[in-house]
C-alpha cells in the first residue's frame, strides 16, 4: 500500500521544506504507525521512491498514491463514494454525502469496540450482514471470533476497504463477500450463526434491511440464545417525531427476540 495524505500531513510536508528541515516524522496510513520521510527541495521520499508536494489539499479528503500522481480516496458510480478523514486516525465513509460512522464524539474504530463487545465475540460464528469498512469484523477476529461471515453489495465500497490501513483483509476466519446480505440470508441454514452484527445504511437508503421480513431470516439463521445487536441512531427523532430505535425493537420481537435499546441501537437475544 502506498502512502495516504491527508491536508493535515501534505501541510506538515510543506512546512519542514519551508523551513529547510532534512527530515519530518509522520504518519502516512491514517495514524497506525509513524515513519521518518526525507525532505528535499523538489521531492519528499520514503521507503526508496520519491513523492511530489501537493501545493492543495482539501479538508475531508484522503489522497492516494496510484503509482503517478496522488488522487482523492473516492468514487462515482451509482453514488459518491469517499474515505474521509477523523481526528481520532481511523477514517469514517461517506455516501452521498451521508456520513456512515458515528464520529463527533468516539472514534468509528473504538465505537466498533464496545458494539462487538455486546456479542461477545469469542469462539462464535457471526453474521456481518454489512461489512462497510469491516471495524465490527476487525474486533470480531481480535476477540476470538471463529468465523466472520461479512456481506457488502456495494463494489465502491470494498474498493474504499482494500486501500484503508484500519480495514481487515479477508481470509482465515473472515470470509467477505460481495453480494446482498437480503438475498445471501436466505441461502444460510437454520441456526447456523452464534450472533450477529446489523450495521444497514439509513432506513431511507435501504428500507428492506429494517423489515420484518428481514429480521425473521435472521432469527432463522440464528441459534436459540444467540445475541443480536442492531444500530440504529437516531434519525429525524426531532424532524419528525419518529423513533426508529423502538419501531426496529417492535419489530424484532415480533420475529422471535427479546430486545432493549442500548446506546444508539438495539441489542436483542433470540427466545
Amino acid at each position: 500500500m502506498g502512502p495516504l495524505l491527508t491536508r493535515t500531513v501534505c501541510d506538515a510536508l510543506l512546512a519542514a521544506r519551508a523551513h529547510g528541515v532534512t527530515s519530518l516524522d509522520c504518519s502516512l496510513d491514517l495514524e497506525r504507525a509513524r515513519v521518518s520521510v526525507a525532505i528535499d527541495t523538489d521531492a519528499w521520499r520514503w521507503r526508496d521512491a520519491a513523492f511530489p508536494y501537493l501545493d492543495s489539499c482539501r479538508d475531508r479528503t484522503i489522497y492516494f498514491w496510484d503509482g503517478e500522481s496522488f488522487r482523492p480516496l473516492s468514487r462515482y458510480g451509482s453514488a459518491l463514494i469517499k474515505l474521509v478523514p477523523t481526528e481520532w486516525g481511523p477514517p469514517t465513509f461517506e455516501i452521498d454525502g451521508i456520513k456512515m460512522l458515528p464520529t463527533s464524539q468516539v472514534s468509528p474504530w473504538e465505537d466498533a469496540r464496545r458494539k462487538v463487545g455486546l456479542i461477545e465475540p469469542q469462539g462464535k460464528v457471526i453474521l456481518d450482514c454489512c461489512a462497510g469498512l469491516g471495524y465490527f469484523a476487525a474486533w470480531c477476529l481480535a476477540g476470538g471470533a471463529a468465523r466472520v461471515l461479512s456481506f457488502e453489495k456495494n463494489p465502491d465500497v470494498l474498493w474504499l476497504r482494500s486501500l484503508n490501513p484500519w480495514s481487515p483483509p479477508p481470509g482465515g476466519p473472515l470470509s467477505l463477500e460481495l453480494g446482498d446480505v437480503t438475498g445471501r440470508v436466505t441461502e444460510m441454514h437454520d441456526e447456523s450463526v452464534d450472533a450477529v452484527l446489523h450495521d444497514p445504511p439509513r432506513f431511507g437508503i435501504a428500507g428492506e434491511l429494517y423489515s420484518l421480513w428481514f429480521y425473521q431470516q435472521l432469527a432463522r439463521v440464528l441459534r436459540r440464545g444467540g445475541r443480536l445487536f442492531h444500530y440504529t441512531g437516531t434519525p429525524n427523532r426531532l424532524a419528525r417525531g419518529r423513533d426508529l430505535p423502538r419501531e426496529v425493537s417492535r419489530r424484532l420481537k415480533e420475529a422471535g427476540f427479546a430486545a432493549e435499546l442500548v446506546g444508539d441501537g438495539v441489542l436483542a437475544r433470540k427466545r
